[in-house]
């Protein structure tokens, strides 16, 4: 069994891949178009092949201006062969290596697409089972499951209590409020993050990601009081696909008071009064409160997503 990343000659190979499981997958017209656009690259697909025969692919997705690869976005191994967790494995083992012997910072994640009520489904059961174990054996030991949410206009826009007021601010104010809203978050990579690089950073790293967004730095808010005071902020943002909640956050002294709601809220104003068809948002599963302030604001779930990632270094 031979692991390695594919040239352009290997691209018929490639596209000529259907995964007929219940997960999602990258299929041929989305593979290429992203691949003009830089997002999907040659030495970012990584093939198993068995007497010269492609027998499992693994697609590692990027920012079109990315250095390295962000995420995993689908994993294949012919059914017929055996030992799919085996191969999936190696695979996965092969790439992560050769991306972290390039340069990468740390090990791109798994981002593996599952439908709503995917556990009553054996055979997608079945599918995550092999998948996951692949993870786990090629370093990506840690697992967090999360909600994909959507909101388009029939939802209605969610109702603000006029809590809060809404303004735009300069950077410094933002990071303050990024470093200070993330103690106590139950975001998992947040808490990771915390853990490993302490708030400065993990607040530095945070603003530098969404300022790296599609999305505007101008639709920034910062969330004020009735006396004035500062209690959070919302970012409006966006991915290379849609508009979405980028973050939202209340300082730990003020939580408890309904204002995630005001938060979200203006973050769907925004996006709507420019005429936006289609907001995403995502949260983890152990975000509770987080996940029920999506549903009080008229956000359907639309997928899940288990994220397989490495253990913060």
């Amino acid at each position: 069994m031979l692991f390695r990343p594919t040239t352009e000659a290997d691209l018929a190979g490639v596209v000529a891949v259907t995964v007929d499981e219940p997960v999602g997958w990258i299929d041929a017209d989305r593979y290429q178009d992203e691949l003009r656009q830089g997002m999907y690259r040659p030495e970012w697909t990584w093939i198993a092949e068995d007497d010269g025969r492609v027998v499992a692919r693994a697609l590692w997705w990027g920012q079109a201006d990315s250095a390295h690869p962000v995420a995993l976005d689908c994993l294949y191994v012919d059914p017929a062969l055996a030992g799919r967790e085996d191969v999936a494995a190696g695979l996965l083992a092969a790439g992560l290596r050769a991306f972290a012997a390039q340069g990468a910072p740390k090990p791109p994640l798994y981002n593996l697409t599952l439908p709503v009520g995917w556990r009553d489904d054996p055979a997608a059961v079945a599918a995550v089972e092999w998948r996951g174990r692949a993870a786990v054996r090629a370093g990506l030991t840690r697992e967090v499951e999360r909600l994909r949410l959507e909101w388009t206009p029939d939802c209605g826009l969610p109702q603000a209590e006029g809590k809060l007021t809404f303004a735009p601010g300069p950077d410094e104010d933002f990071l303050r409020l990024f470093r200070r809203t993330a103690v106590g978050s139950l975001d998992d990579e947040t808490r990771r993050s915390l853990e490993a690089k302490g708030a400065e950073a993990t607040a530095r790293a945070e603003m530098d990601f969404y300022l790296g967004c599609p999305g505007r730095r101008d639709w920034w808010r910062l969330a004020y009081a009735p006396d004035g005071e500062a209690v959070g902020f919302a970012l409006p943002s966006a991915t290379p696909y849609a508009r979405n909640v980028g973050y939202l956050g209340v300082v730990p002294e003020f939580r408890g008071r309904g204002y995630v709601d005001e938060l979200l809220a203006e973050i769907t104003r925004i996006h709507a009064d420019a005429g936006t068809e289609l907001i995403t948002a995502t949260t983890d599963t152990g975000n509770a409160p987080m996940a029920a302030a999506f549903g009080r604001a008229g956000y359907r779930i639309s997928q899940i997503r288990m994220i397989y990632s490495a253990p913060a270094a």
